[in-house]
């Protein structure tokens, strides 16, 4: 088994770490047009994978081509959310960045499954699965809805004082700004989150996890540590054929109404990608918010260079 991070800035060494601590590949290449960065991270991830007995070895790279025969390719590559930036003030920027590196996936690993990072990550995913090929669709996912699945349980956490254990929740629609925390769809231990909390809470902890990254984004300058873990979950799902139920940013094809565009769902996630799209019955102010979600990432896909 063969992952390549393309892009060896702290969220991809964070997700090639993460992958290694799982041991989910025999081998996980870093790379990266900076000279000597990749290398750097994959001998200082080597140095922890040795001292955990992980058997995964890293190694990094400036060559595209050493990609081949990679069995998940996750796409970190771009320029960072910057304090006070949207996710869509990247969009230009990032976009001929992502076309530019779908690209080389699809000349040296057009079989891998794809793992899109880059922000603004629905048009970005949506880019990527165009500049793959068609029949990509299934193998090519965001990992958006992951990180905002941890922050909302973060809050839910918070609120309730329960083992992080027994949580179980839902993020759907746009990584960004119309994001969808679904406390409705969330529970304790089996038993339905609201029964803990207040609506009065729910609505506080529905608008915290909306507006948390930009918290972290100003506070420390990039979001690390969950966006690997995430990752991670999303790369064993599918190496392990585990078959989890995971928020990721998927291709609708009329599933939600919705036809030709990636945002966050809920999806069986297997040896085959996004297995099946799973269509949860919204209510009015729920799809209000997915539907504001849909509307942002279409007007974000008419700017891409598709």
């Amino acid at each position: 088994m063969k992952i390549t991070v393309i892009g060896s800035g702290k969220v991809g060494a964070s997700a090639a770490l993460n992958c290694g601590l799982r041991e989910l590949a025999n081998e996980i290449l870093l790379l990266d047009i900076v000279q000597g960065l990749p290398q750097g991270e994959a001998m200082d991830i080597n140095h922890q994978l040795s001292e955990c007995g992980s058997d995964s070895l890293a190694r990094g790279s400036n060559n595209y081509e050493d990609m081949r025969g990679s069995d998940y390719v996750v796409l970190v590559a771009g320029v960072g959310r910057k304090p006070g930036m949207t996710r869509m003030d990247l969009l230009k920027i990032n976009a001929g960045i992502v076309k530019d590196v779908a690209g080389k996936i699809a000349s040296f690993a057009k079989d891998a499954t794809v793992i899109v990072v880059t922000n603004p990550l629905d048009p970005m995913t949506y880019l990527a699965m165009k500049a793959i090929g068609s029949s990509s669709k299934q193998k090519v996912m965001g990992m958006g809805g992951m990180l905002d699945l941890s922050r909302f349980k973060s809050f839910i956490q918070e609120a309730t004082g329960v083992s992080r254990e027994s949580i179980q929740a839902m993020v759907i629609s746009e990584h960004g700004e119309n994001m969808l925390p679904l406390t409705r769809f969330s529970s304790i231990g089996g038993i339905p989150l609201h029964d803990f909390i207040s609506k009065e809470k729910a609505a506080e902890i529905f608008e915290k996890t909306r507006k948390v990254a930009a918290e972290v984004i100003a506070l420390k300058g990039a979001t690390v540590y969950a966006p690997g873990n995430a990752v991670a979950t999303m790369v064993e799902s599918m190496a392990r054929d585990k078959k989890t139920v995971i928020p990721v940013s998927a291709y609708l094809d009329g599933q939600y109404g919705v036809s030709d565009l990636c945002i966050g769902v809920p999806a069986v996630i297997g040896a085959g990608g996004v297995e099946k799209v799973i269509e949860l019955k919204l209510d009015g102010a729920e799809q209000d918010v997915f539907n504001k979600g849909v509307a942002s990432v279409r007007e974000a896909i008419k700017a891409l260079p598709l």
